[in-house]
């Protein structure tokens, strides 16, 4: 069902881009013959009186279709409700309006949520720091015994104690005396024949007084970040309860290799500045610390009035991040190529929203119409992007370019989405299959 949930959610952001078109173009008397949603055969269709009304076989996609360059309409050529005989204003309208509706879409979702079963935030304001990480480059006969090895990233959490002595990069691990059962340790190790370090569960039994290491320590275990501390705020910015804050904390470490970062600590009833500085992973900043909401999560709805204004910042950060992802994809394209994601991918990931919290379904939707607005308005062939840069090609020489050209651009263009997006079900789907 949560599959089916997703697929809805991506249909249902089909119909209403193409709405968008076909609307746009009913409401200045423009013919569309016919009305699409998916591609493949026809499931189910409508002859209306002017218009043709298709459900077909794949929902990974839909159309307009206008009757200028159908051979079989009766409309004579020079009919000026034809799109094409239409001031460079009216087209322009109707090829942009399917990403302005799925922007308007994605906002409206955003109010129903906010004002219905409202959003998620963390129960306290601030970022928690679960567990701080280290690469254990020796060990002792203690350490052994519990199955630790060398090469080891260890996962500390506040279940444990440590002391940690710079000057010889030792590390006594011990269990917090609170605690009376066995407590888990986690470390990443590489495995023969794995291509990426894979998670290992460990027991550190309550009689194990200590365990001897010697660690590469990681920058927050030089700084004295601790499991459990709560990063209130960053170089003098404050943070909230806003999910947001712990991708805002990340992104700047991550932009940050070798630059100290001023933190405001609490610990226990104590505030503590501390100075960390990001280690260079690849051009990355590491400190070696996870980042989890403070205080668990609760979920609040939005009273009154106020909803559309939170509403209009929630819309804002998506679309400010969506065109900051494209822009991180378009420069660094080598690095970034591997996250884009195909339909399959997509509706994957909805699957475990729905799975987990089926409320999250309306973030969910609001996020992908947004990046399929961005996606559609960019000025490539066979998309509405491309459509308008033919306009504007137009409007600068005063005539179209000739159609031979324009439909080999857009046959092309086609031709190279279909096997992106063929691509990209191929291997979503092998990795799935993987998992």
């Amino acid at each position: 069902m949560s599959v089916l949930a997703a697929i809805a959610v991506l249909a249902i952001l089909i119909v209403v881009h193409e709405l968008g078109h076909f609307i746009a173009a009913r409401a200045q008397g423009i013919y569309a013959n016919r009305f699409s949603i998916g591609f493949g055969p026809v499931l189910w269709s409508y002859k209306g009186p002017e218009t043709e009304y298709a459900l077909r076989a794949f929902p990974l996609g839909g159309y307009v279709g206008f009757p200028d360059d159908d051979p079989d309409s009766q409309i004579p050529p020079d009919d000026p409700n034809l799109l094409k005989n239409r001031p460079l204003l009216d087209r322009a309208i109707v090829i942009s309006a399917g990403v302005i509706a799925n922007l308007i879409f994605a906002y409206l979702v955003l109010v129903v949520q906010l004002g219905t079963v409202g959003t998620l935030e963390a129960g306290q304001p601030g970022v928690l720091i679960p567990q701080v990480v280290t690469e254990i480059t020796s060990v002792s006969p203690s350490a052994t015994q519990v199955g630790l090895q060398a090469g080891d990233r260890l996962y500390i959490n506040s279940n444990l104690d440590y002391q940690f002595n710079p000057q010889t990069n030792a590390m006594q691990l011990s269990v917090k005396p609170k605690v009376d059962k066995p407590v888990k340790l986690y470390v990443e190790r590489q495995v023969p024949d794995a291509d990426q370090p894979k998670l290992v569960e460990l027991a550190l039994p309550t009689t194990t007084q200590t365990v001897d290491l010697s660690i590469k320590p990681a920058a927050a275990i030089q700084t004295g970040i601790q499991p459990g501390d709560v990063i209130l705020a960053v170089n003098g910015q404050e943070f909230g309860r806003s999910l947001r804050e712990e991708g805002v904390l990340r992104k700047l470490i991550e932009t940050s290799p070798n630059t100290p970062i001023q933190l405001q600590v609490k610990r226990g009833e104590q505030v503590l500045p501390l100075t960390v500085t990001p280690r260079d992973d690849n051009g990355q900043g590491r400190i070696g610390a996870g980042l989890a909401p403070n205080g668990g999560l609760v979920r609040e709805r939005v009273a009154g009035l106020a909803v559309f204004g939170q509403a209009a910042d929630e819309f804002q950060k998506i679309v400010n991040d969506t065109l900051e992802g494209f822009a991180q994809l378009i420069q660094k394209f080598s690095q970034t190529s591997s996250q884009v994601a195909g339909p399959v991918a997509i509706v994957a990931a909805g699957a475990k929203i729905a799975q987990s919290d089926a409320a999250n379904l309306f973030y969910f939707a609001a996020l992908i119409s947004v990046n399929l607005a961005v996606i559609n308005i960019l000025p490539l062939p066979a998309l509405d992007g491309g459509h308008l840069a033919f306009l504007l090609i137009e409007g600068l020489r005063g005539k179209p370019l000739p159609s031979k050209i324009q439909d080999g651009v857009m046959q092309t263009g086609l031709m190279l989405l279909l096997g992106l997006g063929i691509f990209l079900i191929l291997r979503d789907t092998a990795n799935l299959i993987q998992q």
